[in-house]
């Protein structure tokens, strides 16, 4: 169907711009100060004169549909560039008291948290970041849903791509050793052979709780595999473990390298190393030209991008 430009309402476009970035009918209207019956008419006028419902109902609030999202990017694109003709301080760090959420792992939590939150206090002292566990297996749904602004992860499947409206920048690639107590039998040597690897009890991250670890999958690719004793869904428990028993781990070098659990661990090459695992930032392309969000994602990726 199409749409005369001359005849369409442009206020309806600002209205499908807060639905698509709040997600809700009722916060679209709390951020566009109308009533929720004002902004269900809109919508209604909105589907009439694009001939496509935009917006299904879900449990936690709105989802668009196919027309809506490949609609989101030019319109979006055009409603940033009036505001900034109009505005050149439509975003202020200093003033904003914006409210952001991410999904992360402990392990990246334990990374990005800690310089974020001294850069935040220096240039933008008002907001506020909240954090969500992160399982991998649901990365799309919850950007999808609007649940998270930013998933920081690797991918659950890095041999394919996200979704079409998932967005990604590579951050940094993870570099594994196997991690085992400083007394361990196996400590005195430099570099473990495979089947004393392989035989030793290991322990190992399900962020999901119940999926087979990556590095499984891996090693039966190749027909082996080790003796998994047991998996757990956070890392610090892992390093927690390994430090306090005879189990090993395959896990990343960077954070046991600034935990409290460094001095008492002890770490060797991965005698059967798997294909490299990159940590990237996520996010849904209707938060593309969001201002608020643009800065988060450039200030995330100026702190903690190492690759390009």
């Amino acid at each position: 169907m199409s749409v005369s430009f001359r005849t369409l309402d442009l206020n309806l476009l600002k209205v499908f711009e807060a639905l698509m970035t709040e997600g809700s009918v009722t916060r679209a209207a709390s951020a566009l100060t109308m009533t929720q019956p004002a902004v269900s008419n809109a919508l209604a006028r909105l589907r009439d004169a694009l001939g496509d419902p935009l917006f299904v109902r879900t449990a936690s609030g709105i989802r668009p549909t196919q027309r809506a999202v490949a609609l989101w990017q030019p319109i979006g694109d055009a409603l940033e560039h009036v505001r900034h003709a109009l505005d050149e301080d439509a975003f202020d760090p200093r003033r904003t008291e914006a409210e952001f959420s991410l999904s992360m792992s402990d392990y990246v939590s334990s990374l990005v948290m800690p310089r974020l939150l001294n850069r935040l206090s220096e240039v933008a002292p008002s907001t506020r970041i909240h954090t969500l566990p992160n399982t991998i297996l649901e990365i799309g749904d919850r950007l999808e849903d609007n649940r998270v602004d930013c998933v920081l992860s690797v991918y659950v499947n890095e041999a394919q791509q996200p979704p079409a409206a998932i967005r990604s920048r590579s951050l940094w690639t993870v570099e594994y050793a196997c991690m085992m107590r400083r007394d361990h039998p196996l400590a005195n040597r430099k570099r473990l052979n495979a089947r004393s690897f392989l035989n030793a009890k290991h322990v190992d991250v399900s962020l999901a709780g119940k999926t087979l670890p990556t590095y499984d999958q891996f090693l039966a690719s190749r027909g082996l595999s080790r003796n998994l004793v047991t998996t757990v869904n956070h890392y610090n428990a892992a390093y927690e473990i390994v430090r306090q028993s005879d189990l090993i781990a395959v896990l990343p070098r960077d954070l046991s390298a600034q935990s409290r659990h460094a001095p008492h661990l002890h770490a060797v090459p991965v005698p059967l190393p798997a294909p490299p695992r990159v940590v990237s930032l996520f996010w849904h392309q209707r938060n593309d030209t969001v201002p608020a969000q643009r800065w988060l994602r450039e200030t995330l990726v100026e702190l903690f991008a190492r690759m390009e």
